[in-house]
């Protein structure tokens, strides 16, 4: 049974310290602020005003014409035109353009005879993803001038345009604008939920071993479950605000709807929290040093967060191997979920596998975290 007025001293006293190292309390809630910034502002997945460059051989009204469509797509922004190879070569090579676009002497004479043309469009493929989808837009936007030149053709000759046969028509539901933004920022507040929470606690009973205070603690009454949940209480309400800062910038500084229930959300970030401060309590029983125990809990949080929980990778297109040891990294099951409530709004109804093996995760590091602590303290 626990003591609610030693619980209460532990809490008060781990405030207190918390409190008058305002340097740790401002950074707290600095860092946060200035991920979000960073990879909010930074971390941009969408492609568009792509540099290109032109050589345009033909010179007549029909390459201008194709040209146009180009500079006028949203994709692309004509940055320089070319005279040769080399140039075109060199404005890929030194990164002043990432396509290039060839139109040959020949071009308008095809047209206008109803023979083939033909276009050349190169892209840097250095990254790789980029310029796959870059070609992609520049080959919709070809079709785009076919279509047209068909239509004309056919409407010179007196004859209309015959129906497609399937007419396909896109729709994004949920992000209707394709913006990275919208689905980046739900997976941050999980990346900063889980590097602060630890770094948070990954240095406190380490503190208490340093500075001669853990003995002192021992010799009294106060039980581990009132020692470690005195010492989370604090933390976790910095953990809150942290959560409610994201939210907030979230919504007002990058625009990110939120259509599902804010209690659900916070319920669930609470027992993230209470998982990831109660991991970075069994990191510091482990090290007993505040230096290293910071620097475990950085490498056994961002990382895994930043690289195995489909944050920026998706977890679908990782090997087999990688993609079964995504399942014990828990900002896995927080990022489905916090994508889930901000842009489809749906409830505990579908998200339910989430958190309930969130549930288990946080109940296991906390119960790990007690033991350790009643071995410590025994």
């Amino acid at each position: 049974m626990l003591n609610r007025k030693r619980l209460a001293a532990v809490a008060r006293k781990e405030a207190l310290h918390i409190l008058r190292d305002w340097r740790s309390l401002a950074l707290a809630i600095a860092i946060p602020v200035m991920l979000i910034l960073l990879f909010g502002y930074a971390l941009n997945l969408d492609i568009d005003k792509v540099p290109t460059v032109v050589w345009d051989q033909s010179h007549t009204p029909a390459s201008r014409e194709l040209l146009a469509l180009y500079d006028g797509s949203p994709y692309f922004t004509l940055v320089g035109r070319a005279t040769s190879y080399d140039e075109v070569q060199y404005s890929l090579d030194s990164g002043h353009a990432m396509v290039a676009i060839i139109i040959p002497s020949d071009f308008a004479r095809r047209v206008d005879s109803n023979q083939t043309a033909q276009l050349q469009v190169l892209g840097d493929g250095s990254d790789a993803n980029t310029g796959r989808l870059v070609l992609g837009y520049a080959q919709a936007v070809g079709m785009l001038y076919n279509r047209k030149l068909t239509a004309a053709r056919l409407d010179a000759a007196g004859r209309s345009a015959t129906a497609v046969p399937v007419a396909m028509e896109q729709r994004a539901w949920f992000n209707a604008d394709l913006r990275s933004t919208n689905n980046i920022i739900p997976g941050l507040i999980a990346v900063v939920m889980m590097v602060i929470a630890a770094l948070l606690t990954s240095g406190t009973i380490a503190k208490e071993w340093e500075l001669g205070t853990m003995e002192q603690l021992i010799s009294t009454p106060v039980r581990g479950p009132e020692l470690i949940i005195g010492k989370l209480v604090p933390y976790f309400v910095i953990g809150l605000l942290d959560v409610v800062i994201a939210v907030v910038m979230g919504q007002w500084v990058f625009g990110v709807p939120l259509r599902g229930s804010v209690a659900l959300l916070f319920a669930l970030a609470s027992v993230f929290l209470v998982g990831a401060l109660s991991m970075g309590i069994t990191i510091s029983l482990a090290l007993k040093k505040q230096t290293l125990s910071t620097q475990v809990a950085l490498l056994a949080t961002y990382l895994p967060t930043l690289l195995l929980s489909g944050f920026v990778f998706s977890i679908a297109n990782m090997p087999t191997a990688i993609q079964a040891l995504t399942y014990i990294v828990p900002a896995r099951y927080l990022i489905a979920i916090l994508r889930a409530v901000y842009l489809k709004g749906v409830g505990l109804e579908v998200i339910w596998l989430n958190a309930l093996l969130l549930l288990i995760w946080a109940a296991f590091m906390f119960i790990n975290a007690n033991r350790r602590m009643k071995l410590r303290l025994s």
